[in-house]
């Protein structure tokens, strides 16, 4: 790693101190089929899960490429282009132009299965607390603590944790609510891990792309959870709630909870997202990104498609008319064993 860092470092400084010395190449021709072979070459050889996405990438090309013509207009190229990647299925897959961003909607995977509004009607009352990112209180006769994270692109720090943790220490279980979720920094996975386990174990294995060939991968690298001491952690059972909009970031937290006893996930498959996107830019100016790394649990299964709960569970008209959320009430049976 210093190596590279080292050598990136020189790379830089050359760029930056020799400007006049510098030949560039002429840019490459950037018309419609260059453009689209670019991008199919790049996806072909870089993308990391065609298996599990089961896409024939050979029947794309035949499929798009047939589309492309030397007078297609910007807009069409772009919708070409960008319907091409989607074939794929993945939310870290996009195309960006000046005029608009391709996407895959997650949400489409499956129904939103939380309404937040009808928790804090039914479960939460209008004094529920906020202690940095997270929504909290007790809940069922304070037998349980209910916590809300919405998003793991909010920090939080080690005294949120603690005034938490100190304040459902003598609860039975704990709900961590990360339904729609939609993902956020990887360094958020591992510091709220870190806060119910007391152990440092693998929690799940990376690798890389590191050839043109679909199946060619560096050596799977294991990842390992981090217990501090000198936090207040809660190893009472813990229910995680979550559904189709947990993705990336919060499919990973799920992943990494299958290594730890004392947490099982309830409700709907997430929406998977476990590979870390890289990109570039194609010949016409228009940048992209997909997927180049896999994530699998310690002993080589791929959820790249989505986590599946312990406990299923989806939100029920007719529970909600007497005031109940499913997916709360099912977690509610396992933590105090109704």
């Amino acid at each position: 790693m210093k190596k590279i860092i080292f050598t990136c470092l020189i790379i830089t400084l050359m760029i930056f101190t020799s400007c006049e010395r510098l030949v560039f190449s002429p840019d490459p021709p950037s018309d419609p089929m260059t453009t689209f072979q670019y991008l199919w070459d790049k996806v072909d050889q870089q993308y990391a899960y065609f298996d599990v996405k089961n896409v024939d990438w050979d029947d794309i090309y035949l499929e798009y490429g047939s589309k492309i013509h030397a007078d297609l207009s910007d807009d069409s190229l772009f919708f070409y282009l960008g319907s091409m990647m989607n074939e794929l299925k993945d939310g870290h897959v996009n195309l960006i132009s000046e005029f608009n961003i391709s996407r895959f909607d997650i949400s489409k995977l499956g129904p939103k299965n939380i309404d937040y509004r009808f928790i804090q009607d039914n479960y939460l009352g209008s004094d529920y607390y906020s202690t940095g990112p997270f929504r909290h209180d007790f809940i069922a006769n304070d037998q349980v603590a209910y916590i809300r994270y919405s998003s793991f692109s909010d920090l939080f720090s080690n005294d949120n944790m603690m005034y938490i943790f100190n304040r459902y220490k003598d609860t039975d279980g704990l709900i961590l609510d990360l339904r729609q979720n939609g993902g956020g920094y990887m360094i958020n996975i591992f510091k709220l891990l870190s806060y119910f386990t007391l152990s440092e174990d693998p929690i799940y294995t990376t690798c890389i792309k590191s050839g043109p060939g679909h199946d060619e991968f560096t050596e799977n690298e294991s990842i390992y959870s981090t217990a501090y001491d000198t936090v207040l952690h809660y190893i009472k059972p813990v229910a995680v709630l979550i559904d189709r909009g947990s993705y990336s970031a919060t499919s990973m937290f799920s992943l990494a909870t299958l290594q730890l006893d004392n947490i099982f996930l309830v409700g709907d498959t997430t929406g998977g997202g476990l590979g870390m996107p890289n990109g570039g830019q194609l010949p016409n100016g228009w940048t992209y990104r997909f997927s180049i790394t896999r994530t699998l649990t310690p002993d080589g299964l791929n959820y790249e498609n989505g986590i599946p709960p312990d406990y299923y569970a989806v939100l029920d008209s007719a529970d909600m008319r007497q005031g109940y959320d499913t997916v709360i009430e099912t977690a509610l049976d396992v933590l105090l064993g109704r």
